[in-house]
């Protein structure tokens, strides 16, 4: 039985998480369509542009994101205590970036953010939902469905439901999220290197990198974020990981080490073959928690359970 979503991600509750949103049926309705060959693939730029703005305007650091042909994978950061600290006037605006009047013009916007205004407590309310996490992905999913139906005229569903989300407890199961996501591309087989990752954040760094090389010594920042939060290792150290990441996940090298792993890894995971176990899980071992054992054994506590699934993948890898 499905929990509430509250359980997994307090409301009130800074944290980081792995979502899932899947099109209904897990058809391609964002790629090239098998049976009839109609191609999709602009979508994906819809989307695309529709992450950076939530990102602009929510409370989030959204740390790595992939838009595939029937699904898209965000991870991210949220703090709704910084949604707290805007001023109303800066509440109104971010809401009306997401949402803009229907008129066009300067004028249109002005006269929307001060009816906004005019109401403390719908000003209250809305800086709830720009710290929420399910209003954030409502945001971002409800606008495509809307401009996809009306692109096919039709009605009804375009995403499932419910969205999958995954806690991340600690900066490791943070990392290891961003990279089980921008090597999306790479284990679909829809790409063979990580610049040519399209619609993805990894291409935006290494795109990014390119222009401004001294961003790789720089320590790793969010691909949008209206906090101030980076990561401790570096661009370089990163890119480094997810290339040998890459190769050791790839089809028909599972559980192939390479001697010369990382340095960097020796940081993040003692053993190299547990770091890459601990990636590849996100996609069946991990279910709604990635952390170490302690903090599944703190979740299931939390929620009334005596177990929760990956304490054993947990325990195995330390």
């Amino acid at each position: 039985m499905a929990r509430p979503r509250s359980h997994i991600a307090p409301p009130d509750a800074a944290g980081a998480y792995h979502c899932v949103q899947r099109c209904v049926r897990r058809a391609f309705l964002c790629g090239v369509d098998r049976y009839t060959g109609q191609s999709f693939e602009h979508r994906k730029a819809w989307i695309e542009s529709r992450i950076r703005l939530i990102g602009e305007c929510f409370a989030v650091a959204i740390d790595a994101y992939a838009v595939m042909s029937n699904h898209l994978h965000l991870v991210l950061r949220i703090d709704p205590g910084v949604a707290a600290t805007w001023r109303d006037d800066e509440v109104a605006s971010r809401w009306v970036r997401l949402f803009p009047p229907r008129e066009d013009g300067d004028a249109a916007v002005e006269h929307k953010c001060q009816r906004l205004l005019s109401d403390p407590e719908r000003i209250g309310l809305l800086r709830q939902r720009l710290g929420s996490l399910s209003w954030l992905m409502r945001c971002l999913v409800e606008p495509i469905a809307r401009r996809a139906n009306r692109e096919d005229g039709c009605k009804g569903r375009f995403w499932e439901g419910r969205y999958k989300c995954q806690a991340l407890c600690d900066e490791r199961a943070l990392l290891a999220a961003m990279a089980y996501v921008d090597l999306n591309p790479i284990r679909a087989g829809m790409a063979d290197t990580l610049e040519r990752s399209a619609h993805t954040s990894i291409a935006e760094r290494i795109a990014a990198a390119t222009i401004e090389p001294t961003q790789l010594s720089q320590p790793i920042r969010p691909i949008i974020s209206s906090l101030q939060v980076s990561l401790a290792l570096t661009t370089a150290d990163y890119l480094q990981i997810l290339d040998w990441t890459g190769r050791q996940l790839a089809s028909g090298k599972r559980g192939r080490i390479k001697r010369n792993t990382p340095a960097i890894l020796d940081v993040i995971d003692h053993d190299a073959a547990r770091w890459a176990a601990r990636v590849g899980a996100f996609g069946s071992g991990w279910h709604r928690v990635a952390g170490s054992a302690q903090d599944l054994i703190a979740l299931a506590e939390r929620l009334g359970q005596r177990w929760m699934k990956g304490l054993r993948l947990a325990m195995n890898l330390g």
